[in-house]
């Protein structure tokens, strides 16, 4: 495997962020200019945020490029480590704009294994739990090869990480190439957006806004979540890893909560009066979902540290910032709400989930 470069302290000397600009990529970024690395942040800006990253613009080692990864990759942008997180990860995002989604997995994907393989990087891609589908297996191990309907309005990610995933190993086994995959479960934190869609995201802004909190389904259907700190440590851990893993490895919170936990817990955390509304469940929502990190805990000596209960207060003084950031949140709710009612009538076609 390809010896990176390291900073003093230990940490890669430039990596490639594609995606950075998103939620995890901006969390990602900042971690890795704290640790005294160069980064490179690549972003199409379709679902990412420019005012996520005008924190780094002083700083002399970030370099933003504004580039989809469905093109080929500047040669130049030659780094020690690559991070794949370009993608849409929303559901009302990703389904948005299907063909686009599917082939930034599998040709964004592609375009940055060549470029890595070419300035002998070595590659994280970010997948999902959504590879795993409405799993029959709980939780879920890595070696479980799921349950997902490759026709469904969800398989445009869906399919698509799985597609990225095989490609990745096609790239190593003949092209030798450094590759590491994460299987990221839901994870939350600062730098999300309001017009997210998920339900951590969902949850909060409506009881900020005195909304009813939205449960699909009866509430009872389960989900595990991490806090983004604990997942960029996951991410870093995989990609110091001396020996790449044979396998994708999960990186996740195993404390499992129902939706109407989650739900109880925000009302609580925010003093909120607001009420629960109550939807149809759309097609092809997970019912449990739960990482088996045994994998991680073995080869990454990590496990996520911040429970739920500590990571919610600083997920919500983002959002209360970003409310007091007024026009734009209120017209982030706006379309939300708009988003929301139509969801209602077309919630049996799978168009809006809430994980």
């Amino acid at each position: 495997m390809k010896q990176i470069r390291h900073s003093e302290n230990g940490s890669p000397a430039s990596a490639l962020v594609a995606g950075g600009a998103g939620f995890l990529g901006t969390n990602l970024c900042k971690r890795l200019l704290a640790e005294g690395c160069r980064v490179y942040c690549m972003d199409n800006l379709q679902t990412g945020n420019s005012e996520n990253i005008a924190e780094f613009r002083h700083d002399p080692r970030f370099v933003f490029i504004e580039h989809d990864v469905c093109e080929p990759i500047p040669p130049h942008l030659a780094a020690d480590l690559v991070f794949n997180l370009a993608c849409a990860a929303s559901p009302p995002k990703y389904q948005a704009d299907p063909i686009h989604t599917m082939m930034t997995s599998v040709l964004g994907t592609r375009n940055l294994l060549d470029h890595a393989v070419a300035c002998g990087a070595r590659f994280v891609q970010a997948s999902t739990s959504e590879v795993y589908g409405d799993p029959r297996e709980h939780p879920q191990r890595e070696s479980y090869w799921g349950n997902v309907n490759p026709c469904g309005p969800r398989a445009c990610y869906d399919e698509g990480k799985r597609a990225a995933e095989a490609l990745c190993f096609d790239f190593v086994r003949t092209r030798g190439a450094d590759v590491r995959i994460a299987r990221i479960f839901n994870t939350y934190g600062p730098y999300m957006s309001p017009e997210d869609g998920r339900i951590v995201s969902n949850f909060i802004c409506q009881a900020l806004s005195g909304e009813p909190l939205t449960i699909y389904g009866d509430g009872e259907q389960t989900r595990s979540f991490c806090f983004v700190d604990d997942l960029v440590e996951g991410l870093l851990a995989l990609g110091a890893l001396e020996e790449a893993p044979d396998a994708p490895v999960n990186l996740g919170n195993p404390e499992e909560f129902t939706i109407w936990e989650l739900a109880t817990l925000v009302l609580t955390s925010t003093r909120s009066d607001s009420t629960i509304a109550y939807r149809p469940l759309p097609t092809d929502d997970p019912t449990r979902r739960r990482p088996d990190i045994s994998r991680a805990r073995k080869l990454l000596k990590w496990r996520p540290k911040i429970s739920i209960a500590d990571g919610l207060p600083p997920t919500i003084a983002w959002f209360a910032g970003e409310l007091n950031a007024a026009p734009a949140f209120s017209r982030a709710r706006n379309n939300a709400r708009t988003s929301e009612s139509a969801a209602a009538n077309v919630a049996g076609m799978g168009l809006r989930e809430p994980s």
